[in-house]
């Protein structure tokens, strides 16, 4: 369907594409109402748009009548916007032309206020103005009104039941009745709902006003006819009375037929109560429970048959609806009947399926690391609701991975209804490692020790460091900011910790897995090196403990190359993966040092007394086994925690300087009571650096 004209040809399917009709229809009708507010109608084009909109305001109490839920029609506060302000409209361009050219005869403002006026009422302007008040009545004050009372009742109740109604969807989730896309879709379908009712409470406002306004509109224009026939014109009260009044109350009869419409379809809309089994609409389900019980029916037939009787009562029409009713009584005791020889004979039920018999599918792996939060931090973790945690944990796994050598595995999130609703947990391999408070919407002041002065708010603690912190409102951020406080949202303070329970426990997050492909990555830039070492001198059952061994102690194994080439080098001389730990350690010397003393400064440290050193190297290498007489064993680990603690108040990283043989021991032995002292050897440390003693630990 296209027409060249010239070197151009135009493809006319474009211009008809009624995809992009509908995107213009919406302004257009608006632009088109406000127009009309403003510059003067013909008659002709004045009674077009009153019977669009009788037309209209019927097919919206039609789409009422028929929707099987709400939100079937959750377009319904914009149309009653629309169809107000249509009708305002009306009213606006209808009163131009009665006070212009009402003096002309009843069809000055068009065929359809003058039939409304004339035929609907008789032209009595008595039973007009009666009529009238009658149908604003109805409308205002019942209709409206009540249909604006269930709307926000509706919307109230919505607003509280929401987060039962989150709870059980997670709970059927976590139960294994529903997966994760139908538990995605009743969320948002229960957010539909309250943005529906709400947006339906505030819309009732606009039927009211409008009837309000159609009041209002009538009054003035009974008014301003009367000022304008008897001023402007030179009429008799009476004539200009009869003249003025007649078209006010049909133009507002034409408008308050369609608002009753319009409110008779909000009420039919709010009040409705769906049954999510039965998909039925208004009339279905009225006709379905008002006439479905027979006794109920037959009742009341020979009650308005005995009122039939009475003498001076209208007998036909009584007791032919009593007639009626016991004919429908019949029918449905008929159906009744039919139903029940229907289920006598129906054939059994067929039996029950034995349970399924278990397979290897119905066991389920445990998650390698896992984050478990209760009800309230579910909006951290879901980006539709702007819960940012998800997006915070991507960048963590990056920046680990980066810095330590390996990808850790994925933090797989769930909800936890067991847990109280402010707590999270971290999982590794099944088990919790950490645990934490948070309260979303509130920001963790963290103490780091030089604080101008308090602040007010809910205790707490980090839970990453363990410093001292208090949980304010957002309105306190400066002023913690201003007195030297570390302020975070809740968002980092979970994934701070995360990352912190990521650095603990980096050696059990790496798995044969991670080794592989570790290994495989490298192979990209080192193949030779990969392919002499791994699996020709070392498996990699040897070098995957290698690595953890390294982890353990905090040293990152970025630098594949050095490992493997140290590897490479004592192979050949033991398989002992401690062996060949303390020899990967004494190549990574430099970055070890580097990493706990940056800078080309003297590296700070402690020292064991000589005599100590001597009776702990005799008791690994001297066939004790090991074994420290106990005590020794807790003067000593009391003596280096409070040189430990000193060191780490001074502002410095507590590092302990011991000889080869008994680093791997007191590394050990150290570790539990004090987690942030590294041990380290002096065949560990660089010749470019010097030392410088902080203190010497004696047992003494």
């Amino acid at each position: 369907m296209a027409t060249r004209v010239g070197p151009v040809e135009i493809d006319w399917r474009r211009f008809v594409d009624p995809a992009k009709w509908k995107l213009l229809a919406a302004p257009t009708f608006i632009f088109l109402v406000l127009t009309m507010m403003v510059l003067p109608l013909p008659p002709f084009f004045l009674d077009f748009m009153f019977t669009f909109n009788i037309a209209m305001s019927l097919v919206v109490l039609l789409v009422a009548m028929y929707v099987q839920r709400p939100l079937e029609f959750a377009a319904f506060p914009a149309v009653l916007l629309v169809t107000t302000l249509l009708r305002l409209s009306l009213n606006v361009a209808s009163t131009r032309i009665v006070l212009l050219e009402g003096h002309t005869g009843p069809d000055a403002a068009g065929k359809v206020i003058e039939a409304f006026g004339q035929f609907l009422v008789g032209g009595n302007t008595a039973i007009g103005v009666v009529v009238f008040v009658i149908l604003v009545i109805i409308n205002f004050a019942v209709v409206t009104k009540g249909a604006g009372r269930i709307a926000e009742v509706s919307a109230r109740f919505t607003l509280d039941a929401m987060p039962g109604k989150q709870m059980a969807i997670d709970a059927d989730l976590n139960a294994g009745l529903i997966d994760e896309a139908e538990a995605r879709r009743r969320r948002r379908e229960i957010q539909r709902e309250a943005e529906f009712y709400g947006s339906m409470d505030g819309a009732s406002k606009f039927v009211r006003g409008d009837a309000v306004a159609g009041v209002l509109i009538t009054l003035i224009n009974v008014l301003g006819g009367l000022t304008v026939g008897l001023i402007g014109h030179g009429m008799e009260f009476s004539q200009a009375l009869e003249t003025y009044v007649i078209l006010t109350i049909g133009d507002g009869l034409v408008a308050q037929i369609p608002s009753l419409m319009i409110s008779i379809a909000a009420g039919m809309v709010v009040s409705r109560v769906a049954d999510e089994e039965k998909k039925e609409d208004v009339g279905s389900q009225v006709l379905g429970q008002l006439f479905d019980k027979p006794q109920v029916l037959m009742i009341a037939a020979a009650i308005v048959g005995l009122l039939g009787m009475i003498p001076g009562m209208p007998n036909v029409i009584f007791l032919l609806i009593s007639a009626g009713l016991g004919f429908l009584a019949w029918r449905s005791w008929l159906r009744f009947q039919r139903q029940a020889l229907e289920a006598a004979t129906a054939p059994p039920p067929p039996a029950r399926e034995e349970t399924v018999e278990a397979t290897w599918n119905d066991v389920q792996p445990v998650d390698v690391l896992g984050l478990e939060v209760g009800y309230r931090l579910i909006p951290l973790v879901d980006p539709q609701q702007g819960g940012e945690l998800i997006k915070r944990i991507r960048g963590l796994r990056k920046r680990f991975a980066q810095e330590v050598g390996f990808l850790p595995p994925t933090v797989h999130i769930r909800d936890n209804l067991e847990m109280k609703p402010n707590h999270y947990r971290i999982i590794v391999k099944g088990v919790e490692v950490a645990s934490a408070e948070v309260f979303p919407g509130q920001f963790l002041a963290i103490n780091p020790g030089q604080v101008a002065g308090p602040i007010d708010g809910r205790p707490g603690k980090d839970p990453a460091f363990g410093l001292p912190a208090v949980w304010i409102d957002a309105a306190q951020r400066e002023r913690a900011y201003a007195l030297g406080y570390t302020v975070v949202d809740a968002s980092t303070v979970v994934a701070t910790h995360l990352n912190q329970v990521l650095i603990d426990h980096a050696a059990e997050l790496l798995g044969r897995e991670e080794v592989q492909a570790l290994l495989e990555r490298f192979k990209q830039e080192a193949p030779k090196l990969v392919e002499d070492v791994v699996p020709t001198l070392v498996t990699v059952t040897v070098l995957h403990k290698v690595l953890q061994l390294l982890l353990e102690e905090g040293v990152v194994i970025r630098d594949l190359r050095t490992i493997l080439e140290t590897l490479a080098e004592h192979a050949q001389k033991t398989q002992d993966a401690f062996e060949l730990t303390a020899r990967v350690r004494e190549a990574l010397g430099r970055a070890i040092v580097q990493g706990l003393s940056p800078g080309q400064d003297r590296v700070p440290v402690l020292v064991l007394d000589p005599a100590l050193e001597r009776v702990l190297t005799q008791a690994v290498t001297g066939g004790g086994g090991g074994t420290i007489e106990p005590g020794l064993a807790d003067t000593l680990l009391r003596r280096v925690s409070e040189a430990a603690e000193r060191m780490e108040a001074s502002g410095r990283a507590p590092i302990l300087l011991v000889a080869p043989p008994i680093r791997w021991l007191l590394a050990r032995f150290l570790r539990r009571a004090v987690p942030t002292l590294r041990v380290i050897s002096h065949s560990e440390m660089p010749e470019n650096r010097a030392i410088e003693i902080v203190e010497m630990v004696g047992a003494v």
